[in-house]
């Protein structure tokens, strides 16, 4: 008989791709870890990890043993979650959402955690393409895309409008065509997205984002307005992003004529019971979208 702790185990250890880093996430030592490997490697009798010093891959049958192994603790979870206590301030809850929505939610989901101890929240910063895979895919138990999903077995509903804003140097007062020409775009994943989206809804001359010259370029959310803010170039973000910029009085948001939203979704998988602690998270986000 195979221990799902093992299994557990071995998900965590693959997904985060470090023994350390899966000891602190599952509260053991590094040691107890590498046993657990050891005894579900013995018990099915074939090599799961090809190790290379403290590096590792999966062998075929790790491979095939994830892929598995992951439905078979999801149904033990739904097992366990579906006969036992479903308390509303107790437990795990995932939650994955684009930065900009993160750092709006995290801070105050945080807030509600030291309230309520026993409640853990496990938040990830992601694009919404992760999220919807990883809603689809059990890994996370709630989601925030700026997109309604395509996928089945993802449901989503609108709970917000994310305002999109155009932000350049305080030194820029009024963003004109030319001044904006002239200092270049900052980058970022969702920039040429963000910018066809207001920029074309608010200069005639616009095209498209290679108009302009490119500055710079950064996946980090709280890292985008560094250079803006720095006076060397502008770009297009959502408020709630602008909003949590740590030097606010070195850049100016801009809100245009023609002011441009993206709705915001809360999404979860179609057909999974929804548990009290994850009903008081997505009440929480409500409370501060």
């Amino acid at each position: 008989m195979i221990n799902p702790a093992w299994l557990r185990s071995f998900c965590t250890l693959v997904d985060v791709g470090h023994f350390t880093h899966t000891a602190e996430r599952l509260h053991m030592t590094q040691s107890g870890v590498s046993q657990h490997m050891r005894k579900l490697e013995e018990a099915l009798g074939v090599e799961l990890l090809v190790r290379d010093g403290k590096k590792f891959s999966l062998s075929d049958a790790g491979e095939r043993l994830y892929a598995k192994a992951q439905d078979i603790l999801q149904a033990l979870s739904n097992l366990e979650q579906s006969v036992g206590e479903d308390p509303p301030y107790e437990g795990m809850v995932r939650v994955m959402s684009p930065g900009s929505v993160g750092l709006k939610l995290y801070p105050h989901l945080l807030a509600l955690q030291k309230k309520h101890p026993k409640l853990i929240i496990d938040y990830r910063f992601a694009p919404n393409s992760d999220v919807e895979n990883a809603i689809a895919e059990s890994t996370v138990d709630i989601g925030f895309m700026t997109s309604k999903s395509t996928l089945a077995d993802v449901s989503c509903t609108p709970v917000a409008e994310e305002s999109l804003l155009l932000v350049t140097p305080a030194t820029v007062e009024m963003p004109d065509w030319e001044t904006l020409m002239a200092i270049g775009f900052i980058d970022h994943p969702d920039g040429s997205h963000h910018a066809n989206l207001l920029m074309g809804a608010n200069f005639p001359e616009f095209q498209h984002i290679h108009q302009f010259s490119r500055k710079g370029w950064s996946n980090q959310i709280g890292l985008i307005l560094e250079p803006v803010s720095l006076g060397m170039g502008f770009t297009v973000l959502p408020a709630y992003a602008v909003e949590a910029f740590h030097k606010p009085k070195q850049i100016k948001a801009h809100r245009l004529s023609n002011p441009v939203s993206e709705t915001l979704f809360l999404c979860g998988r179609r057909q999974r019971a929804m548990q009290k602690r994850m009903e008081t998270v997505i009440a929480e986000a409500r409370r501060w979208l």
